[in-house]
């Protein structure tokens, strides 16, 4: 056993070791997207890959790649891990500075210590700041007029909602409620709990988003896996790998959706006011195993993990069966690519930047650790037609890995702001990214 576990390890460190070397940004291509994606024979390794871009932050004049009918300016910079974006109805722009919180029965062993130190080295290792911050305002290089600090005193919060005078703040822990008014730069009242929501020593997933319905009577919570396939045994996914639907009045919880591995961005689809949303899938089955997915939400369903993946294909690795599960798991609407860490949502609006992007979802793809060629790092848009995907994805910011695969940045959170302009929290870089029309020709924007 001594002697497996230090082959382990030096085999990890030998993999790690020469994949920092050599990886290079233009290895971020794959298939795996759209509707119908490719999905291979699954793969086992007795030492999964690991592939973690080692941090080197933007530089003053360094910023991300935009189509040149876009660009892209620092809305905020030398944040603390910016996760996830809320825009209030005056145009305030609430940022939740958040990391995970204490978890010691998470990511033990080996492969756990290895993961931790990988974490680290990626730069997610941080102290969560538990904070929210308020940026308002606009100065001509792009960049906020003012910064405060909006809320504290959180535990890892992470998705935010404003219901009339209710502002709800998704905790690791619980959903809270706070008084807010028009304009408020600082909230000093005290939180008011509607619901718990599942953490405790493992806590996996740890990120909590927040939606509210149009007459803000119901909330849904996305509730990430405890695990990636279920190894820490599935008497612990209570709760877990799905929506939960919240009563705002009384906090009475049910599930809404299930199956869902790690849930986070949410958007509710302007056509057919439908809920959509992104979700992270499983690790350790190969390259191009499992495609992270966009997919409406639909009540009651079930999306088939921990069991199987896009539909009916089983994961080999659950010995436990469930096929009156499986038979009815819901195939997603459409696959993201395997291993990009899909985790940010949001629709455009008829006013967001050229006219190509009036219909459809953008994406956060905060980048791979799986992939023996990385994967996401970067935002895309998918189109929409009739309240569908329809068309391939398109870049929209992308230069997160430079020549050598460093990670200057990692997206996460997307939001549209009040004045159309796109914007992403990049969680490495510590900034606010705005994304606005550039006013010039799309030349190499792909046609559509």
């Amino acid at each position: 056993m001594l002697v497996r576990s230090i082959l382990s390890i030096a085999a990890v460190s030998a993999v790690f070791t020469i994949w920092a070397i050599a990886v290079s940004a233009d290895d971020a291509k794959q298939a795996g997207f759209g509707p119908d994606p490719e999905l291979p024979a699954p793969q086992s390794n007795l030492v999964p890959t690991i592939k973690v871009a080692p941090v080197a932050r933007w530089k003053d004049n360094e910023k991300p790649g935009t189509p040149t009918d876009l660009a892209v300016a620092a809305y905020a910079k030398n944040l603390d891990h910016p996760r996830w974006l809320y825009v209030l109805p005056n145009g305030d722009v609430l940022v939740a500075e958040t990391n995970g919180p204490k978890r010691p029965e998470d990511g033990k062993g080996v492969k756990g210590w290895f993961q931790s130190l990988f974490q680290k080295y990626a730069g997610a290792k941080t102290a969560s700041a538990d904070r929210i911050t308020l940026l308002r305002g606009l100065k001509p290089d792009g960049s906020a007029e003012t910064r405060s600090v909006f809320l504290e005193g959180l535990h890892s919060p992470f998705g935010m909602a404003l219901v009339g005078n209710a502002f709800y703040v998704a905790n690791t822990d619980a959903l809270l409620k706070f008084d807010y008014h028009p304009g408020d730069t600082k909230i000093s009242s005290p939180a008011v709990k509607v619901a718990d929501l599942p953490n405790g020593p493992i806590n996996h997933h740890w990120t909590k988003n927040v939606i509210a319905n149009d007459d803000g009577s119901k909330l849904y919570v996305t509730v990430g896996s405890n695990s990636n396939a279920g190894e820490n045994g599935l008497d612990k996914e209570n709760d877990r790998a799905r929506i939960l639907e919240i009563d705002a009045k009384s906090g009475a919880t049910r599930t809404f959706a299930s199956g869902l591995r790690n849930p986070n961005g949410m958007g509710w689809e302007p056509t057919t006011h439908t809920l959509w949303t992104v979700v992270n899938e499983r690790d350790e089955l190969g390259d191009d195993l499992v495609p992270d997915y966009l997919t409406s939400v639909k009540d009651g369903a079930f999306y088939g993990w921990p069991y199987s993946y896009f539909g009916q294909h089983l994961d080999p690795r659950i010995k436990t069966e469930r096929p009156e599960l499986v038979e009815k798991a819901v195939v997603p609407d459409y696959a993201l690519g395997a291993h990009t860490a899909s985790l940010g949502l949001t629709f455009s609006s008829s006013k967001s930047l050229p006219s190509r992007f009036s219909q459809g979802a953008f994406i956060g793809q905060h980048g791979s650790w799986n992939r023996s060629k990385p994967s996401g790092y970067k935002v895309i848009f998918v189109p929409f037609t009739n309240g569908k995907p329809a068309g391939d994805p398109e870049d929209v910011l992308t230069g997160f890995l430079d020549a050598d695969g460093n990670a200057r940045g990692r997206p996460v959170g997307v939001t549209i702001s009040n004045d159309g302009s796109l914007l992403v929290a990049d969680d490495v870089g510590n900034t606010i990214w705005r994304v606005s029309a550039s006013g010039r020709t799309a030349e190499n924007a792909p046609a559509r």
